[in-house]
């Protein structure tokens, strides 16, 4: 089987407009442009139908949103949905969200793993989640795995907003440390309101064992964990690529579900992504 994939984890990155400080260090990214047509030239042949463009810029959140609202509704960039940054503990953020209210808007993201471990904890902080699930949006979390119990508690205060747990909850395969992991991730999976996103995980393996035997327990346990209802699949390019690339992902995924029924490795790729997200896709 082949599925058609809806990406819910596409990054672009443009360097014209304005510093991306993450990449500092990281050579397969530092001062490289990884704009939509490069995106679109390596996710056709491996049948990526649509993206969601996922916030990249923490330095120039506001510039990257405007410049993404304007390549979003091109029909020649296949984005059926944007997820932006946002700061959901400062004040104006009810304002904020109607600056940027446009179709193609589907949800929001916080970084909170460069952050203090309490940033999610502060009753503004919730109180504006709640109020973004109020208008339909989802939440991706990004918290670190040591930070995953933190996710459970905004997750519980905020039982009408979709999360959506990114990178499996980013798990430390190079360490191979398990078994924490493994009850976060069973403890979050017990939250209806929470779906969890297979994406990122090369990016945690130790750069000779980046391969499909070494993420396979890790993303199967997010699948039992959470069941086919509740799976999502994200490339994360071009984070990928520092370890691997898009169309390697893309391979190793499918490789972990091949035995599972076509209607089960469609909602992973697909059906999900429609209804979690809320996204069309025009064929």
């Amino acid at each position: 089987m082949n599925i058609p994939i809806i990406d819910t984890h596409q990054h672009l990155i443009y360097p014209s407009t304005g510093p991306y400080s993450w990449t500092h260090g990281l050579d397969a990214l530092d001062g490289k442009p990884f704009p939509i047509e490069e995106y679109r030239r390596l996710a056709q042949p491996v049948r990526i139908m649509g993206s969601i463009f996922m916030e990249t810029s923490p330095d120039n959140w506001r510039a990257e949103f405007a410049h993404i609202a304007q390549l979003a509704p091109q029909p020649e960039s296949g984005m059926v949905g944007i997820v932006a940054n946002c700061r959901p503990e400062e004040e104006g953020f009810e304002q904020y969200l109607e600056s940027i209210r446009i179709e193609k808007l589907v949800g929001l993201r916080r970084t909170c793993h460069t952050e203090h471990d309490d940033l999610s904890r502060q009753s503004r902080f919730v109180q504006n989640v709640r109020h973004a699930g109020s208008l339909g949006l989802t939440f991706d979390l990004c918290f670190l795995a040591r930070q995953l119990g933190i996710a459970l508690e905004l997750a519980r205060k905020c039982p009408d907003t979709q999360f959506v747990l990114d990178h499996c909850g980013v798990p430390d395969i190079a360490g191979g440390i398990m078994d924490r992991w493994c009850a976060a991730i069973r403890d979050l999976a017990g939250l209806p309101n929470v779906a969890c996103k297979i994406s990122g995980v090369l990016a945690y393996c130790s750069p000779e064992n980046a391969t499909v035997q070494v993420v396979r327990p890790w993303v199967e346990h997010c699948i039992e964990s959470f069941g086919w209802d509740r799976l999502v699949w994200g490339s994360d390019w071009p984070v990928c690529n520092i370890r691997s690339s898009l169309p390697v992902w893309v391979e190793i995924s499918r490789q972990i579900v091949e035995s599972a029924s076509e209607d089960e490795q469609a909602k992973l790729f697909q059906k999900n992504a429609l209804r979690v997200y809320g996204v069309q896709v025009t064929q």
